[in-house]
């Protein structure tokens, strides 16, 4: 059994500061809150070199120093790649605006990324059942990457989540089942009896590995800008794992010496206008954000009422000099139309809130044209509704 150098360190409560012992299963800390895993950077600036590792194949899983993994045979791979950055050419002629997309990884979204590690690090662990609530895609990703590892998933879903995402998890061997309220109310009936021993639950940040893989979008997309990082990053926040895991990645990167410059990117979380936790916090100067209640957008994935990791969230962004933006359903639509018309590029509901809150930005004077913009696409259009075709040809008529 080989296993990559080991440089983890511990676990750490991102609220107090306490540590925990790593290698062993955990979900919050005894406190309460989500666990960060910490590493022995100094020892690795020693020993890793930083274009050694992007060289390599394999998509996230090259990152395997700043993963928590450590056998090889514990890798839950499933053909994963790099994911493009896509100029908007003709939507943005001369504008430093560019969309990473996401959607082109295992199971067609960025859930692929921490889910892998959730299942590799609980295949580690020995777990044998893991279980979430789900928008869509996260138990899409979890159903695929437990399926090749040989572990059992449960995934509760709101009742209006996209059929595809429902048909597409039990495909892969998931246990899904629809439910009668928001995404916050599912989890708890996971946790509930995930209490009861019925199964290990991989809830957003109530694990400390879903980060892991997320914040690999950081460390690509550092790579891919030659180990600098973009003036500004617009992402769809929700439970918010992907930009606390790039704001975490982005700290790693600067105490290795990865970076070219120590600027970071100004984070702004965006969410819809019918469920906007994170924006009313970051508007009213708080660092947590209760509960929004009636919660209703189209863009499913950022349908989130309340984050476990709302003040992680809104330390990334004020750190940053970023800011928390909503967008309206008809933004969003208008925005998807926009790109796939001009540039054929076909965004999910949630990327298409990121360019919609790109534009305000633009307009606003916040984000300059010149400005280079990351603007995330966290799945693959194709599993979204899309507008019916009418027009009709008859092929046996004359003439």
């Amino acid at each position: 059994m080989s296993q990559t150098a080991d440089f983890v360190t511990h676990l750490e409560c991102a609220m107090t500061g306490k540590r925990a012992t790593a290698g062993v299963v955990h979900n919050l800390s005894e406190d309460g809150w989500p666990l960060l895993v910490r590493y022995d950077l100094e020892r690795m600036r020693a020993s890793l070199d930083r274009d050694e590792v992007w060289a390599r194949g394999g998509g996230f899983w090259k990152w395997r120093e700043l993963l928590p993994v450590r056998s090889d045979e514990n890798v839950v791979a499933l053909g994963e790649v790099d994911t493009p950055l896509v100029a908007l050419s003709n939507s943005y002629p001369g504008a430093g605006a560019v969309v990473k997309d996401e959607g082109r990884l295992p199971t067609g979204s960025f859930k692929a990324r921490g889910l892998a590690l959730a299942v590799g690090m609980a295949k580690e662990l020995g777990l044998k059942h893991l279980a979430m609530p789900s928008n869509g895609n996260a138990g899409a990703a979890l159903s695929a990457y437990a399926a090749r590892a040989g572990i059992a998933s449960t995934v509760v879903c709101p009742a209006d989540t996209p059929e595809i995402n429902l048909s597409e998890t039990a495909l892969q061997g998931g246990d899904v089942f629809r439910a009668d309220g928001l995404i916050h109310q599912c989890g708890a009936w996971t946790k509930a009896r995930a209490d009861e021993g019925r199964w290990f639950d991989v809830s957003t940040l109530k694990e400390p590995y879903r980060i892991e893989g997320k914040k690999t979008m950081g460390l690509e997309l550092a790579a891919q800008l030659g180990w600098s990082l973009p003036d500004v990053i617009f992402y769809p926040t929700g439970g918010g794992t992907g930009l606390i895991g790039m704001w975490k990645a982005f700290a790693e990167m600067e105490a290795l010496g990865w970076l070219e410059a120590a600027q970071k990117p100004r984070m702004v979380a965006v969410q819809a206008e019918g469920c906007a936790p994170i924006v009313r916090a970051f508007e009213a100067g708080e660092r947590h954000a209760p509960a929004w209640e009636n919660a209703t957008t189209i863009a499913m994935g950022i349908r989130v009422p309340k984050a476990i990791g709302d003040f992680l969230i809104l330390d990334a962004v004020r750190e940053s000099g970023g800011w928390a933006q909503a967008v309206s359903d008809a933004a969003i639509l208008e925005a998807r139309a926009k790109v796939a018309a001009a540039d054929g590029l076909l965004l999910c509901p949630e990327g298409a809130a990121c360019l919609a809150a790109y534009d305000i930005a633009r307009a606003d004077g916040r984000v300059r044209a010149d400005e280079r913009a990351v603007i995330f696409n966290c799945a693959t259009g194709l599993k979204y509704d899309m507008p019916r075709v009418e027009k009709q040809l008859s092929l046996s008529a004359d003439g």
